[in-house]
């Protein structure tokens, strides 16, 4: 079992949530139950099953939540992508929440890779 709080990247996928929820505070009220929710719930489940798989009871169940959240990571990165094209976010102002989510999901799948051993 690990300790969620000290896992770098949990961590790094909490930041994360505070720039998807101050990023989308901008986009207009039509999208309140369409991206930005769907953005915003993505965002949070992937600390949310890090957090979850850590406290499992065995590795095997751990990576299994590290898969799910790295799909969530994947996702994320997709609704950014088309938020951008669909003018409601700035590509210049994504590049930091951009380089954040390539973090996140490639501490995912080192730990993933570790978990396998």
């Amino acid at each position: 079992m690990h300790r969620f709080e000290k896992l770098e990247v949990w961590k790094d996928a909490v930041e994360m949530v505070t720039g998807i929820y101050s990023i989308t505070k901008c986009f207009p009220n039509d999208e309140i139950f369409g991206l930005t929710t769907q953005m915003r719930r993505c965002a949070v489940s992937i600390p949310a099953n890090i957090a979850e798989g850590s406290c499992r009871n065995n590795p095997k169940e751990f990576k299994h939540f590290l898969g799910i959240s790295a799909g969530s990571t994947a996702e994320l990165i997709t609704h950014l992508h088309i938020a951008i094209k669909l003018n409601l976010l700035e590509e210049e102002k994504t590049q930091e929440i951009f380089r954040n989510s390539i973090t996140v999901l490639k501490q995912e799948t080192s730990l993933y890779s570790e978990n396998l051993k």
